[in-house]
């Protein structure tokens, strides 16, 4: 489905510590390769504490499966050389397309030389590279957790579109409707970037659970409540989860999504039980 209506289809990791972990994480994106994916993408540690790592995943998604890579970019704790330095290093490797965003502040680290806000690492990279690399950015339905309001939330993220983002993609959400109001109400104020879903499949609910209570997602009560009731019970956790969030890409992608992203916890096995449920 998603291939022949031109849908994207993307796939995230984190970069690993060890060399079984990133030997793991190798075999993991083999698995996801078999559904063409348009990008693997990885993860920037908060003030560039993965830095290493995050470069060393994307050398190897370039060399390993021949799939465009998506380095994430967090400019908090970055000066603007450390910026260009890196992403001069990723054009070198042939990197079209980076994820841009301020990242968590660090524990004892301030902010240098002027990056506040991922809107302002959008105008930095636009006015250095011009139209030489593409740019994501984040986008939350249900409202950044540190925003001050949700028409502030909205506002942040139309000052990124307007220094120069050309896509963005979601923090996972479980409720549609969050999603298609999210893109009303940037659609009414001029702003027509695809905006890709975020999707975040269900393994364990006590970890969905403190995922969600970071980032601001919210779990239906009725599927809060089913989940608890299986308490560690696995097998059915899995299960719902596989219908429901495979339901939720069925319905994203019926209703004019443009794409899904999936958070993939450097795990394989529900992402491809959805995308070949899905005809990926």
């Amino acid at each position: 489905m998603i291939h022949s209506d031109n849908k994207q289809l993307s796939f995230e990791f984190f970069p690993t510590k060890t060399d079984e972990g990133r030997q793991k994480l190798s075999i993991t994106r083999q698995q996801l390769n078999q559904f063409k994916p348009d990008f693997f993408s990885c993860t920037y540690g908060a003030g560039g504490s993965t830095r290493a790592g995050t470069l060393q995943t994307i050398q190897d998604i370039l060399t390993e499966q021949n799939t465009p890579a998506t380095p994430h970019l967090a400019c908090i704790g970055s000066s603007q050389e450390e910026v260009k330095e890196l992403v001069d290093l990723y054009q070198s490797m042939g990197i079209k397309q980076i994820l841009c965003l301020r990242g968590d502040i660090p524990s004892g680290i301030g902010i240098v030389d002027g990056f506040t806000y991922a809107s302002e690492l959008v105008t930095f990279i636009k006015q250095e590279y011009q139209d030489t690399v593409k740019l994501i950015v984040a986008a939350y339905p249900e409202i950044h957790p540190q925003a001050r309001s949700a028409d502030d939330d909205i506002q942040n993220f139309i000052r990124k579109c307007e220094a120069g983002a050309d896509s963005a993609i979601t923090q996972y959400f479980y409720n549609i409707d969050a999603y298609f109001y999210f893109l009303d109400e940037i659609h009414a104020r001029g702003i027509d970037i695809p905006v890709v879903p975020g999707i975040m499949p269900i393994a364990s609910f006590s970890k969905l659970a403190r995922f969600s209570d970071i980032c601001g997602a919210e779990i239906p009560r009725w599927l809060k409540l089913k989940l608890q009731s299986y308490a560690d019970d696995t097998a059915s956790i899995k299960s719902l989860g596989l219908d429901f969030v495979t339901d939720l890409c069925d319905r994203l992608l019926r209703q004019g999504a443009p794409g899904l992203h999936f958070y993939t916890l450097n795990q394989a096995g529900l992402v491809s039980t959805i995308c070949e449920r899905l005809g990926c």
